[in-house]
């Protein structure tokens, strides 16, 4: 065997250990970059069970109102509700008689239950709940409609709700870039 042929061969190793090495580098920034993907579809899937759940709250509370329309104004309350609120009562209402008002309140504490995750349970603990939920419900004066809200805190930052949507403001963040926010309308108990 020649020089020149030893020296070519000893080159060609060379260069398929090179090769080997740039296609690992290739292969683990390939791979770095589907680990960003997943955690990215990880975090979108969170915020969509959290939509999703709120969703539910917020048609279980219209669906409530709805079925005690006499007794409607007893469920507005100020402020939010929240796990750590106060029991809520609808007894001072001035409207319905006394069962639609217990009614109301005994819909109230459910509603509450509902926010801390009352409804979905793993060894005695309630882990059904949107993350730090607050629900709202309020009655424009003027035209009688009733907006049922639940608010809460996403889980990456993105922008505020529409302005429409108060519930929880200022609840997760001073700018609202985490808070998630939907909303129902119920039409008041004398419409059609």
């Amino acid at each position: 065997m020649t020089v020149a042929r030893q020296a070519r061969r000893r080159g060609q190793r060379g260069a398929t250990l090179i090769e080997v090495l740039v296609s690992l580098i290739i292969l683990l920034v390939g791979l770095l970059g589907l680990i960003g993907m997943m955690v990215q579809s990880q975090r979108g899937q969170q915020e969509s069970y959290q939509r999703v759940q709120a969703l539910l709250l917020v048609q279980d509370m219209a669906a409530r109102i709805n079925n005690n329309r006499a007794a409607a104004d007893c469920y507005v309350f100020a402020g939010s509700l929240t796990a750590a609120s106060a029991a809520p009562s609808a007894a001072g209402c001035g409207v319905g008689s006394a069962n639609q008002k217990a009614r109301a309140t005994q819909d109230l504490v459910d509603w509450q239950n509902l926010l801390a995750g009352a409804a979905e349970t793993s060894g005695g603990n309630s882990v059904g709940a949107v993350l730090a939920a607050s629900g709202c419900i309020t009655k424009n004066a003027a035209t009688g409609v009733f907006q049922v809200s639940v608010a809460w805190q996403g889980v990456q930052t993105v922008g505020a709700p529409p302005a429409g949507i108060t519930c929880g403001q200022g609840s997760y963040g001073t700018d609202d870039a985490q808070r998630r926010a939907v909303s129902l309308t119920v039409l008041p108990p004398t419409a059609s």
